[in-house]
């Protein structure tokens, strides 16, 4: 029986393994303990050859010429140096179903995730990893979280036969021969391992999008492994993502004493110099990058742009949370994106990127559903057929944009500062369209943490199920904790108590309330930053608000509303708190808690409780 490889060790890893069937040359000066490790997972795959990946403008060339002459990618004539991959159809989300956590101990992985024995779990793998890259290129990518030798940086090496994941991973990491090198002499990297799953035999083509029925997404958080098998998408395949920047550095965050956290960055700064640094947690295509470009339209403020999806923070010696964005790109939703939403991440797109899952234009342009209100005629869907509204949309409704973040026309010019920035506020938000309130600030860290344990929002289509769907989302970290759930709960409460007075405001939002006809209460995009300064007044302790049952809420006057031409009737209605559907809420709350046992901290116990004290107090005067 074929199992994988054993876990890369620095005993382990220190000579080629005896039993090779062919030598990995490997570039001058990289760590024994890596070539190594590259040796035993190509004895494994048997690929026809290794190419170790330099992250040079020559090696992505090269991979634009592999992947235009298999098919894989289009060029996108309107926008230079842009190409358009189309997916199998079967393979173009998160499968969260396919995900496992491999912890040695079950109750590790908890209730909330898929665990798999990890020894069970290598035997199935290293069935299905044998021989797999037959006929492809290995190819090693030796790629840094975070700026080469940060003090929150990570590093790593994922092994694909994919060119359009290493041409991705060209565009999200820091790839090459610096990451390499920083290697040397350590043994604090990732090892990462993803195959299409689709050999070749002597003479056979290739497809242009391959991919295999079997899937597995599978993370082994004691020895920080990840082995992916059969997906092309994005988060399965683009491994320094979700399964290294969120699943597996949650475990080492927990276990290092930082936090690995699905959130965007940003700056927003006044003309007279207030400063607010906020990192914000929602869901997958629940408008992150809108918000991370968000251009204001209240006068005196500017907006830049950190980071859109994924955010490590580490108690700095001044006793704040000093948080860095890991990514060296943007892998963003483009459905809804456009001039009106985003007119800054339209402008990133003009050239360099690649499209995924979009329709062309007859023209030789990209579009989607929401980029203008009428569809172009003459479009070519995502499947690569002329469009018919009948057999759906033009675009996948999770069709992406992989662009550099330096391209961004808001990017902060210290973006890449090693040691981060300094973090003042922290929001959580959701798609929800009745009850919460547009803005609500948690009275004190361990209720912000039951804010943040308690968020749900409606489906989308990042992830396969229903969508629409209310589901409960904690820190938008559902899909992506690499652990049992109630300890990441508790470790945010403990990082309260280490922080202390240097801990962060926290606060929710919901740009998605709706009226009675199903339209949205609140302008949204721009309109937002009114938002963004309430909260940073509220962290400078200028802007006024009253302490209701579930937070504390704007005053009256305190959030800037003027040219809005709201009607009263609607400002209330977008914080109306309403106890009777709160109490309904708090059912479904407590049986959500119920799943962690005794991992669930007793402070969002305590919480819990005393949220449902005061909203019975408040249903009880209202009743009487």
């Amino acid at each position: 029986m074929t199992i994988l490889p054993a876990a890369p060790s620095r005993a382990a890893k220190a000579a080629p393994s005896p039993a090779a069937r062919r030598s990995v040359s490997a570039p001058e000066g990289a760590d024994p303990a890596i070539v190594a490790w590259v040796q035993s997972v190509a004895d494994l795959t048997e690929p026809a050859r290794v190419q170790w990946c330099d992250g040079t403008d020559a090696e992505w060339a090269s991979l634009v010429q592999t992947m235009l002459d298999a098919g894989t990618i289009v060029p996108v004539p309107k926008r230079p140096g842009s190409y358009l991959a189309r997916s199998n159809p079967d393979d173009v989300a998160r499968m969260e179903d396919r995900t496992f956590i491999c912890a040695e101990d079950a109750d590790d992985a908890g209730p909330t995730n898929n665990w798999r024995d990890p020894q069970s779990m290598r035997q199935v793998l290293g069935g299905l990893f044998d021989g797999a890259m037959r006929g492809r290129t290995m190819y090693v990518i030796p790629f840094s979280m975070g700026p080469v030798g940060g003090p929150i940086s990570k590093l790593g090496v994922e092994i694909t036969d994919s060119p359009y994941v290493v041409a991705s991973m060209h565009v999200m990491t820091r790839v090459g021969t610096p990451a390499l090198e920083a290697m040397r002499g350590t043994s604090d990297w990732v090892p990462a391992v993803h195959s299409v799953g689709a050999p070749l035999a002597e003479g056979e083509a290739d497809v242009a999008w391959p991919c295999n029925p079997t899937r597995y997404i599978s993370h082994f958080p004691e020895t920080r492994e990840i082995w992916s098998f059969g997906s092309a998408y994005g988060g399965n395949a683009l491994l320094a993502k979700k399964c290294f920047a969120l699943r597996i550095a949650s475990v080492q965050a927990r276990d290092e004493g930082w936090l690995a956290e699905h959130m965007l960055l940003l700056r927003m700064t006044h003309d007279d110099g207030r400063t607010l640094h906020l990192a914000g947690a929602f869901p997958s295509a629940c408008g992150k990058t809108n918000l991370a470009m968000l251009q204001p339209t209240i006068p005196g403020w500017t907006v830049e742009t950190l980071g859109d999806d994924i955010v490590w923070m580490r108690p700095g010696p001044d006793g704040r949370l000093w948080a860095i964005n890991p990514e060296n790109g943007f892998f963003g939703v483009a459905p809804g994106t456009s001039e009106s939403s985003n007119p800054t991440a339209m402008a990133m797109l003009d050239k360099d990127t690649i499209f995924t899952n979009v329709a062309m234009t007859a023209d030789g342009d990209v579009w989607w559903e929401g980029m203008s209100k009428e569809a172009p005629e003459g479009l070519i869907d995502w499947q690569g057929r002329p469009h018919d509204p009948a057999r759906g949309p033009a675009a996948h409704p999770n069709a992406r944009f992989t662009v550099r973040a330096d391209q961004c026309p808001s990017i902060a010019p210290d973006w890449e500062a090693p040691e981060g920035v300094p973090i003042d506020a922290i929001v959580f938000g959701g798609r929800r369209p009745t009850q919460v309130p547009l803005v609500l600030q948690a009275r004190d860290w361990e209720h912000g943490v039951y804010v943040g344990a308690t968020i749900s929002s409606q489906q989308t289509a990042a992830a396969e199920g229903p969508v629409g769907e209310i589901r409960r989302d904690p820190f938008a970290m559902l899909p992506f904790c690499g652990y049992n759930m109630g300890d990441y709960f508790a470790h945010w409460v403990d990082m309260g108590h280490r922080l202390g007075r240097g801990a962060p405001k926290i606060f929710s939002v919901n740009w998605f309330r709706r009226d009675d006809e199903g339209g949205f209460l609140w302008p949204g995009f721009g309109e937002n930053a009114r938002v963004l300064e309430w909260i940073a007044g509220r962290v400078a302790g200028t802007a006024a608000g009253i302490d209701t049952a579930i937070g504390v809420l704007p005053a009256e006057g305190a959030l800037d509303l003027a040219g809005l031409d709201l009607d009263p009737a609607v400002v209330d209605e977008l914080f109306e708190v309403d106890a009777k559907a709160w109490l309904a809420e708090l059912v479904d709350v407590e049986a959500f808690f119920g799943q962690f046992g005794r991992s669930l901290p007793t402070g969002l116990v305590r919480q819990l409780n005393h949220v449902r004290w005061r909203l019975e107090q408040v249903h009880s005067a209202v009743a009487a």
